[in-house]
């Protein structure tokens, strides 16, 4: 009784088994090649156009012997290019290493020594901050990258590894956790509590170093809809990124609640002309404890409201909750497709309800490894 009381487990059907992200985005460009996939800065990508962005630069770091097993370290702000660089990697069958220019250099040192990456993909403004590294450097800018597919691409198995993302952890040193094809569409072909449909459009507003990206890249494009990439100029803005939403015709959005917040508060601000009102489908919260209060001030838009939780070790996260305004306490919610939660005390004994303990998880989306770390 006590197990079955602690133990919280999925019942669902668990994702794909057997699946690649390149070879699910390419079911997804046969599917819709003329529908907008990608928008950035006002100009709008097919899926057929990101699809052959992607795979011009793929043929690129092919030709520099990049492929299976290999990391390549990405050193973008987010952009257009960011995303075709995300996917052309993918297409060689190599891992990416998300770098964010707002780091300070002993912090990308220490990723780039700990990660070994074998070449890195910037833009030429941000190549210096690279100089120091003995990495050949591919500026995502430059105009003479286009090339012909003279190399062939070793696409990925679905236990190789797709990005390697850096968390502090609980101990404050940067860890390095790698996370496989397998582990993200899984999660992302599985029946969770939302998932975009064609002809939605999805905001992409967080940094590459946070898998949250990851999230608003790939159940994007894997699934029809068009990803709108936000500048790092208007993700700082509530105002202004409240604009966009409503410019662009946002239905889904991922925030953490208090980004959301200040963006709801912006919207109640008088201007000098009225501002249209936010259409969202859904708003996903994540990355923080969500506020009841936050919840209850949903209550007349209408909107799906989930909440989901898990650490990068879990991929992206392993619990999701739909949310009621009134509900008060706003959980973690239950399991994702194939995954489990126990709460266990310190001889991994399951706890009564009501005891503390430590939440321990199980599933397909746990990580192949961590680096080995530096120190």
């Amino acid at each position: 009784m006590l197990t079955r009381s602690n133990t919280t487990a999925a019942t669902g059907p668990a994702g794909l088994a057997g699946a690649t992200v390149p070879g699910l985005f390419a079911e997804q460009v046969a599917r819709s090649p003329s529908a907008p996939a990608l928008t950035f800065l006002g100009t709008t990508l097919t899926y057929r156009e990101l699809d052959q962005a992607a795979d011009q630069l793929a043929w690129r770091l092919a030709g520099h012997g990049i492929g299976r097993g290999d990391v390549v370290a990405l050193l973008l702000q987010r952009s257009a290019e960011a995303v075709i660089a995300v996917a052309a990697v993918l297409k060689t069958g190599a891992a990416y290493l998300p770098i964010d220019p707002a780091l300070p250099d002993a912090r990308i040192t220490l990723m780039i020594d700990d990660a070994m990456p074998v070449a890195a993909l910037t833009t030429t403004g941000l190549r210096p901050r690279l100089s120091g590294h003995q990495l050949p450097l591919i500026a995502v800018d430059d105009p003479t990258l286009r090339c012909s597919p003279s190399y062939p691409l070793d696409h990925p198995r679905p236990d190789d590894i797709a990005y390697i993302i850096y968390t502090s952890g609980t101990t404050g040193t940067p860890k390095g956790v790698a996370i496989s094809h397998h582990n993200i569409t899984q999660l992302l072909t599985a029946p969770t509590a939302f998932t975009p449909a064609a002809g939605q459009t999805l905001t992409h507003c967080h940094s590459y170093g946070f898998d949250v990206s990851v999230w608003e890249i790939w159940s994007a494009l894997l699934h029809g809809a068009r990803l709108l990439v936000v500048p790092e100029t208007i993700t700082g803005s509530p105002t202004e990124l409240h604009r966009l939403l409503t410019t662009e015709h946002v239905n889904v959005v991922i925030q953490t609640p208090s980004a959301f917040s200040a963006l709801l508060r912006a919207a109640e601000v008088p201007q000098h002309q009225p501002s249209p009102r936010l259409q969202l489908d859904a708003v996903i919260f994540g990355g923080e404890a969500c506020p009841p209060a936050l919840v209850d001030r949903c209550r007349t838009t209408g909107q799906l409201l989930i909440n989901q939780y898990g650490p990068s070790e879990t991929t992206m996260y392993v619990a999701h909750a739909s949310l009621r305004p009134g509900a008060g306490v706003v959980p973690i919610g239950s399991p994702v497709p194939g995954a489990a939660l126990f709460v266990l005390d310190a001889g991994l004994r399951p706890v009564p309800v009501g005891v503390a303990g430590e939440l321990y998880v199980a599933g397909p989306g746990w990580v192949m490894g961590m680096c080995a770390g530096v120190g």
